[in-house]
């Protein structure tokens, strides 16, 4: 088992607090947005598996810092370039940032409190999602950048808007805003930045007063389907995404070097 001292100051990209058993965990990169990057990829999912190993934490609320919740904006100039070995590192970090984001088994609520351009299955992932009313979400990193979206977008976009609306907003690089997200139901509330966090405490006390138990086995009920999906097709996107960016990588060497 975990404990809340020993991993709140562990990493770099995450923020903690924790008051009446209900943990705050904040997005930043040295105290601004979310820059994703290596350095997220690497801690988060170690972030995941420690909440999820604490049985003193109720509920989690999810949010960023600033004016995005994750960024930057990704661009064709910063095409992505890895060899398969290169790759092996990204498809076990790939792997562990959902199934250990889930096998976190108290309730969850995501504050996105702007934009999410990068990652943003990972805010959608929680059983409440609130959204600031300047919110967006694009999957800008992947097939708008020549990228497979096989890290997680191909399993979560379709299965929150539906299987053609998902691929669309995969394949066109669309740009959906707060209030169409909530009339998709990606999010359930739009609020004024200002209002997001006080309500998803709100919402975090009001879920803390039910018994332990109750809070940490609806959790896993209410997963189990999406885990499932996970656990049948997140691997398989991730080794073609990766066959995707090795294609394009040039080798370095060979076998008779």
């Amino acid at each position: 088992m975990a404990r809340f001292e020993d991993y709140a100051q562990a990493y770099e990209t995450v923020r903690m607090e924790r008051r009446n058993g209900i943990l705050q965990i904040t997005l930043h990169t040295n105290g601004g947005v979310l820059q994703w990057g290596e350095v997220p990829h690497r801690e988060l999912p170690q972030v995941f598996r420690d909440i999820g190993s604490d049985p003193e934490t109720k509920v989690v609320i999810l949010t960023g810092t600033g004016e995005m919740f994750s960024g930057p904006r990704a661009t064709p100039d910063r095409k992505l370039s890895r060899t398969a070995s290169e790759w092996d590192k990204t498809y076990w970090e790939g792997k562990h940032l959902l199934s250990n984001l889930l096998d976190i088994e108290v309730p969850m609520i995501s504050a996105i409190n702007g934009p999410a351009w990068r990652h943003s299955e990972i805010p959608l992932l929680s059983d409440i999602v609130l959204a600031s009313d300047d919110t967006a979400f694009q999957d800008s990193a992947h097939f708008p950048n020549g990228l497979v979206p096989g890290d997680g977008m191909h399993i979560i976009y379709p299965l929150l808007l539906g299987l053609n609306r998902g691929r669309y907003f995969l394949l066109t690089g669309q740009t959906l805003d707060a209030q169409q997200a909530k009339d998709l139901g990606l999010v359930s509330e739009v609020l004024p930045r200002a209002q997001l966090l006080p309500r998803a405490w709100e919402l975090a006390e009001q879920l803390a007063q039910r018994p332990r138990l109750v809070l940490r086995y609806s959790r896993v009920l209410l997963t189990q389907h999406v885990k499932r999906l996970l656990h049948d097709l997140l691997g398989y996107g991730l080794a073609l995404e990766g066959m995707g960016v090795a294609a394009d990588t040039p080798n370095v060497g060979s076998a008779g070097d």
